[in-house]
């Protein structure tokens, strides 16, 4: 669910995961490099590259909202895991 939401409004993923300022923060630098590739470009460029910087903000928004939902996701089903991995124990002696 995260994924399709996050998919369709770029930020949504992070405020669903918990995380609106994180969500709020890439919207604005996917609308900040968005305009700072388009006035860089000229207008014989395709649309992707007229919109090249925020697309890859976009890009990588959706991929942290993924990898934040999964992350969520694995802890609230194995609660052991988070506090196993962070016990910096190397095993049994």
């Amino acid at each position: 669910m995260v994924l399709g939401v996050a998919i369709v409004l770029p930020g949504m993923g992070q405020v669903l995961n918990r995380a609106p300022v994180r969500g709020l923060v890439f919207v604005c630098y996917m609308v900040l490099l968005g305009v700072i590739t388009y006035h860089l470009t000229t207008p014989e460029h395709s649309f992707l590259g007229r919109y090249a910087g925020g697309l890859f903000v976009y890009a990588i928004s959706v991929m942290d909202a993924y990898r934040t939902a999964a992350a969520r996701a694995a802890a609230r089903f194995n609660p052991l895991a988070e506090r196993s991995a962070g016990s910096g124990s190397a095993g049994p002696r």
